[in-house]
C-alpha cells in the first residue's frame, strides 16, 4: 500500500491548524450526565474523520448492538470502564484499551458500573454524526417510520436481537 494521491498541490504549508482547548464545553449535555465533545466532525475534517470525546454518567445505557454499512468506528477509553460489545462478546474496557470495529461490523457499548467513564470514539470516514447524536432520543420517542427513516439517515442499523 502506498500513500493516497496528494490533495494539497502548494509549495509552502498553509496555516490551518484547529486548536481545541481541554476546558472547552461540550457540545452535547445528555440525561445522567452524559456529555459528548465534538472534537473534529465531518465537516471540520473535509469528511475524513470524526472525532469525539463521550464522558459517559454512572449506569449510562449506551446504544444497543448495531452496525454502520459505510463507516467504521473505534473507541478509545480514556478513564473508568466501559463494556464494549465486539460483536462476539461483552469486553469490560479500561483506560488505554482500544476496539477497531471494521465497515459492517457489530459492536454496542454501554458504562454499567457505578462510577463515570470517558472515551474517545473515531468515526471514519467522517460522516455527519451529530445529528445524530442530538436527535436520536427523541426519534426514537416518535418510533415508526420516520424513527427507521433517521437510522438509515444515519447509516446505523439495530439489530433484533439482544446481544451477549
Amino acid at each position: 500500500m502506498s500513500y493516497p494521491e496528494p490533495r494539497y498541490l502548494g509549495e509552502k504549508g498553509e496555516v490551518n491548524a484547529v486548536f481545541r482547548p481541554a476546558d472547552q464545553e461540550p457540545e452535547l449535555v445528555g440525561p445522567g450526565g452524559d456529555r459528548t465533545h465534538y472534537l473534529a466532525t465531518h465537516a471540520s475534517t473535509g469528511g475524513e474523520f470524526g472525532l469525539y470525546k463521550v464522558d459517559m454518567g454512572p449506569k449510562s445505557p449506551g446504544p444497543s448492538t448495531h452496525f454502520h454499512k459505510s463507516i467504521s468506528e473505534s473507541f478509545f477509553i480514556l478513564s473508568g470502564h466501559v463494556q464494549l460489545y465486539d460483536g462476539d462478546r461483552w469486553i469490560t474496557a479500561g483506560a488505554g484499551d482500544f476496539l477497531y470495529v471494521p465497515v459492517g461490523g457489530l459492536h454496542a457499548f454501554k458504562n454499567d458500573s457505578d462510577d463515570p467513564a470517558s472515551m474517545i470514539m473515531l468515526f471514519s470516514p467522517g460522516a455527519p454524526r451529530e445529528e445524530y447524536f442530538e436527535k436520536v432520543a427523541e426519534m426514537a420517542q416518535r418510533g415508526g417510520k420516520e424513527f427507521g427513516d433517521f437510522l438509515l439517515k444515519h447509516d446505523s442499523f439495530f439489530i433484533d436481537e439482544e446481544a451477549g
